[in-house]
C-alpha cells in the first residue's frame, strides 16, 4: 500500500520533481546566457572600437601616400618649369637638377628622376645623331615608332645612373599602352599623371615586380605657340613606395595592399602583410596624381576573446556551475521520493500491461480457430472428417504459435517454420523431403500464415500426392527477390497421376484466397499431370497484427 501522505506530498510538487535534472540544467542554461550575453556585448564593443581605430588607420596610411606622391610631383614640377624655359636640355644641367633634388635617388620611394622628350618619328634619325655627336655613340631608340605620323618619347636622361637605370636609356615610352594613355593624359590636362599598373624596365629579372610612373608635362611657349616638348617623370616599384610611405605611419599590426583602379588580383600594386588571423577589411578609393587608387587595409585578431571576455566567462561559467549544483541539491530529496512512487506505479502498470497483452493474444487466437472451423465445417462431409482436419489445422496453428513463442515472438526462419509442419512426415523418411533456402526471417503475422499454407500443402501430398507412396518426394526452395520480398516453391514428384479437382476444397481456397490476402501476395498453385507445383510470395516486414477472418472477398 503506497503511503498516501508521501504520495500526496509527491503530487504537491509535481511542477519541480518531473524535471529532476533539468531544473538545474535549466538554472545553469540562464546564468550561461547571462554570461554569454555580457561577453557578446563586450565584444561587440570591441568590435566597434577596432572598426573606429582601423578607419584612422586607414585615413592615415591614405594619407601617407598621397603625401609621398605630392611631395613627388613637386619635385617634377620644380623640373617642368626649369626645363621648360630652355631650349635645350642638356646632360649636365639634367645631372645637376636631379642631383640637388634627389640625392641618391631613392628619395620619397621613387627609382630616380628622368628626361623623355616628345620627337616626332621623322625627326627621330636626326635627334639620334644630336646625341651620339654630344658623347652617347650607343644611344638607340626602341622600340621604333611604327609610322612617320607617330611620336617617340625615349628615355635620354635617368638619374641616377645606376645599372638598373641606364637599362632603360633609350626605351620608348610611347611604345607600350599603358605608359602611352598616362603621357596623352597629362598633355591633354597639363598637369602630373599617375600611370596604372606597369613592369619597369628595371626589373626586367623578376617578372612579378610592379610598378607606375608619374608623367609631368614640359610645356614651352615659345616658336610656334603653346606645345609640350617631352615629359619631366618618376618611375616607382610599388613596393618600395609603399614602404616608404609606411614611414609616415607606426600600425604594424595592419595589412596594406594597393590595387590599381579596381581590386583583383591582377590589378594588386603592392602589399605589405602582418603576423595574426585576417580581421576586419576596409577600402578606400584616393586620387594620385590624377589616377585612381584602391586602398585596403585589414587588422589583425591576435586572439579569439578580448582579456575582459575571457575573465568574464571564466567568473560566468564559474557562477552557472555553483548554480546547477545548488539546484540538483534542491531537488534531489524530491527525485527520491519520485522515484519510489513511479516505482510502485510501474509495478502496477506492468501487471495491467500483461494482463492486457494476453487478452489481445487469446482473442486473435480464439478468432483465427473460429474462422478456420467455421470454413472446416462448410467443406466436411461428416462429423469424423470435421474433427480430424479441424485437429490438424489447429495442430499447424500450435506449431507455428511453439516457434514463436521460442524466439518471445520476434521472427521465425522460413526453414524452421516448414521443418515444422512437415515433420509428421518425416520421421524415419527425412529423404522424401528436399528444402534449400538461405536464412530468412519473418514477422509474426506472415509467419502463421505461412504455416496454415504449407500445412495444407502437406496434407494435401499426404492425402493425394508425392507424400501418399513410397516413391515420391516434396522439394521446397525458398529465395530471397529483395531485401523486402522472399519466394517459397514448393513441388512434388513421385507420386500418383495428379488431375485437378473439379470441386474446390478448403486448403485450395485457404492457400489462393486467405493466405494469399494475409501475405498481400498472389499465390500460383498448379496441378500438373506429374505432381502439385505451388509458388507464393511472402513479404519480409515488421510485425503487424495476424487475423484471419471467415468473411472476406476471394482474391480474383
Amino acid at each position: 500500500m503506497i503511503d498516501q501522505a508521501l504520495l500526496d506530498r509527491v503530487k504537491k510538487q509535481a511542477w519541480f520533481h518531473k524535471y529532476p535534472r533539468g531544473w538545474p540544467f535549466l538554472l545553469f542554461l540562464i546564468a550561461s546566457i547571462t554570461t554569454a550575453v555580457s561577453v557578446v556585448a563586450i565584444e561587440r564593443a570591441d568590435r566597434q572600437t577596432r572598426q573606429v581605430e582601423l578607419d584612422r588607420n586607414l585615413t592615415e596610411i591614405a594619407s601617407a601616400l598621397q603625401r609621398r606622391i605630392t611631395e613627388n610631383i613637386a619635385l617634377l614640377r620644380a623640373g617642368a618649369a626649369l626645363f621648360g624655359t630652355q631650349d635645350l636640355v642638356t646632360q649636365q644641367q639634367f645631372d645637376e637638377f636631379a642631383d640637388d633634388l634627389q640625392r641618391e635617388g631613392n628619395l620619397y620611394g621613387s627609382l630616380g628622376m628622368g628626361w623623355a622628350p616628345l620627337v616626332p618619328a621623322r625627326k627621330l634619325d636626326v635627334f639620334e645623331t644630336a646625341i651620339h655627336e654630344a658623347g652617347r655613340p650607343e644611344f638607340v631608340t626602341y622600340p621604333r615608332p611604327e609610322g612617320d605620323s607617330d611620336f617617340a618619347a625615349p628615355v635620354v636622361y635617368l638619374q641616377p645612373g645606376t645599372p638598373e637605370n641606364r637599362r632603360a636609356s633609350g626605351y620608348n615610352m610611347l611604345s607600350e599602352p599603358v605608359r602611352r594613355a598616362a603621357m596623352e593624359k597629362a598633355m591633354r590636362l597639363g598637369r602630373p599623371v599617375a600611370s596604372g599598373k606597369v613592369h619597369l624596365i628595371q626589373d626586367e629579372s623578376d617578372a612579378d615586380a610592379a610598378g607606375f610612373l608619374i608623367y609631368m608635362p614640359v610645356v614651352t611657349d615659345r616658336g610656334a605657340g603653346r606645345r609640350v616638348k617631352g615629359f619631366v617623370y618618376s618611375p616607382f616599384r610599388a613596393g618600395a613606395f609603399l614602404q616608404s610611405a609606411g614611414e609616415l605611419y607606426r600600425n604594424d599590426h595592419i595589412e596594406v595592399a594597393i590595387y590599381d583602379d579596381h581590386v583583383a588580383p591582377a590589378t594588386l600594386l603592392a602589399q605589405r602583410s602582418a603576423e595574426g588571423v585576417t580581421g576586419t577589411t576596409m577600402e578606400r578609393r584616393i586620387d594620385v596624381g590624377n589616377h585612381s587608387w584602391v586602398v585596403q587595409i585589414s587588422d589583425r585578431e591576435g586572439r579569439v576573446l578580448s582579456t575582459l571576455s575571457r575573465i568574464t566567462l571564466f567568473f560566468g561559467v564559474l557562477a552557472s556551475l555553483m548554480v546547477m549544483t545548488i539546484g540538483r541539491l534542491i531537488t534531489r530529496r524530491s527525485a527520491e521520493d519520485r522515484r519510489v512512487l513511479e516505482w510502485l506505479t510501474s509495478q502496477a502498470s506492468i501487471r495491467d500491461s500483461l494482463t492486457r497483452e494476453l487478452n489481445h493474444r487469446v482473442k486473435n487466437t480464439l478468432a483465427n480457430v473460429l474462422s478456420i472451423a467455421a470454413l472446416t465445417r462448410r467443406r466436411s462431409r461428416d462429423i469424423d472428417d470435421f474433427t480430424e482436419s479441424l485437429t490438424a489445422r489447429i495442430r499447424a496453428l500450435s506449431a507455428t504459435h511453439d516457434l514463436l513463442s521460442q524466439t518471445d515472438w520476434g521472427n521465425a526462419a522460413i526453414g524452421d517454420i516448414v521443418h515444422s509442419e512437415l515433420a509428421p512426415y518425416m520421421d524415419g523418411h527425412e529423404n522424401r523431403v528436399d528444402m534449400s533456402g538461405p536464412d530468412i526471417k519473418l514477422a509474426p503475422n506472415d509467419a502463421m500464415s505461412l504455416g496454415l499454407a504449407i500445412h495444407e500443402l502437406a496434407t494435401n501430398a499426404a492425402k493425394y500426392g508425392g507424400l501418399s507412396t513410397v516413391e515420391g518426394r516434396i522439394h521446397i526452395d525458398w529465395t530471397l527477390l529483395s531485401p523486402d520480398s522472399a519466394e517459397i516453391s514448393w513441388r512434388e514428384e513421385g507420386g500418383p497421376p495428379v488431375v485437378e479437382p473439379a470441386k474446390r476444397g478448403f486448403g485450395r481456397d485457404l492457400i489462393e484466397k486467405i493466405v494469399a490476402h494475409e501475405l498481400r501476395s498472389e499465390v500460383y498453385l498448379t496441378f500438373n499431370p506429374g505432381g502439385v507445383e505451388c509458388r507464393l510470395k511472402v513479404p519480409v516486414r515488421a510485425v503487424r497484427e495476424f487475423s484471419l477472418r471467415s468473411e472476406r472477398r476471394p482474391i480474383a
